[in-house]
C-alpha cells in the first residue's frame, strides 16, 4: 500500500517520522541521564557496561542521523550511512546478552523485574528488533515500508528508556510487560497518523505491532516454564545474583 501524494503531504510525512524519532532517543537518553542523576549509575562501571553504552547510544546517534538526514532530503548520505544498519544489529544483540548476563551474576538483574523473565525476554527483545531492522533494509525501495519497519523496530528496545522514567518499582510484578508495552506507543502514535491522514493503517505497523506484541507475550510464557526457571537459576549459581529471589518484588 504505497502512501504517495504531493510534495507536500510527503514532506510532512517525513518531518512525522523524524520528529518521532527524535522522541525515542529523547526517551532513551532521558532514562539513563535520570539514573545517571539519581547516582543509581556511574561511569565507573566495567567494561562491557561502557561497551554496551557505546554500541546502543550509537544506534541512537545513526538512527536520529538518518531521519535528519532523510527528511532534509539528504538521500545520498543516508543510503551510505545505511550501510552501517547492516552490521550494528548483531553487534548490539552480542553486546546486549552480554551486559544482560553481566547483570545477571552481580545482582540478578532489577528486582522489579523476575530473574528468568529479564534473562529470557531480552534476548527476545533484541532478536526481534534486529529482525525488523532487516525487514527494513529489504524493503528499502519501498520508502513507506521501509520507515514504519525501522520505527517499529526501535520500539522494540524502548523498553531501558521508560523503565528508568517511569516508576517501575511500583509496577512490580507486571513491570516487565508494562514498561514494553508502553513502548508500543511510538507504532500507535504512526497508526493514528496513518488513519487520520492516509484514511487506512498502512500494513507495515501491523507487522510492528504483532511483532512487539509476539515477543512480549512468548517471553512472559517461556519466562514462566520451571525450565527457565531452572535455567536462570544455574547460569546465576554461585554469584551474587543468585541470592535475590526468583520472582519480581517490592523494596
Amino acid at each position: 500500500m504505497p502512501m504517495s501524494g504531493p510534495t507536500g503531504a510527503a514532506r510532512a510525512e517525513l518531518v512525522f517520522f523524524r520528529n518521532l524519532a527524535c522522541l525515542w532517543a529523547l526517551v532513551i537518553v532521558a532514562g539513563f541521564v535520570t539514573q545517571l542523576l539519581a547516582g543509581r549509575s556511574s561511569f565507573a562501571s566495567p567494561l562491557i557496561v561502557h561497551i554496551h553504552a557505546f554500541t546502543f547510544f550509537g544506534w541512537v546517534a545513526l538512527f536520529v542521523t538518518q531521519s535528519v538526514l532523510i527528511s532534509g532530503g539528504n538521500a545520498a548520505l543516508h543510503r551510505r550511512l545505511g550501510w552501517l544498519a547492516l552490521f550494528w544489529p548483531p553487534l548490539m544483540v552480542v553486546v546486549g546478552i552480554t551486559v544482560m548476563l553481566h547483570a545477571m551474576e552481580k545482582d540478578g538483574g532489577p528486582f522489579f523485574f523476575g530473574a528468568a523473565e529479564f534473562m529470557f525476554a531480552n534476548p527476545l527483545s533484541l532478536i526481534t528488533f534486529a529482525a525488523l531492522v532487516y525487514a527494513a533494509l529489504i524493503m528499502r525501495r519501498r520508502s513507506d515500508w521501509h520507515r514504519r519497519l525501522m520505527l517499529s523496530a526501535v520500539a522494540m528496545i524502548s523498553g531501558p528508556g521508560f523503565g528508568r522514567l517511569l516508576p517501575s518499582p511500583l509496577l512490580a510484578p507486571y513491570a516487565w510487560p508494562i514498561i514494553n508495552l508502553v513502548g508500543l506507543g511510538f507504532i500507535i502514535a504512526g497508526m493514528a497518523r496513518d488513519r487520520r491522514h492516509h484514511g487506512a493503517i498502512h500494513p507495515a505497523w501491523w507487522v510492528g505491532l504483532a511483532a512487539g506484541l509476539g515477543w512480549i507475550l512468548v517471553g512472559e510464557v517461556v519466562a514462566s516454564t520451571q525450565w527457565a526457571q531452572d535455567t536462570t537459576r544455574a547460569v546465576i549459581a554461585g554469584t551474587p545474583g543468585a541470592n535475590r529471589p526468583m520472582g519480581p518484588y517490592r523494596r
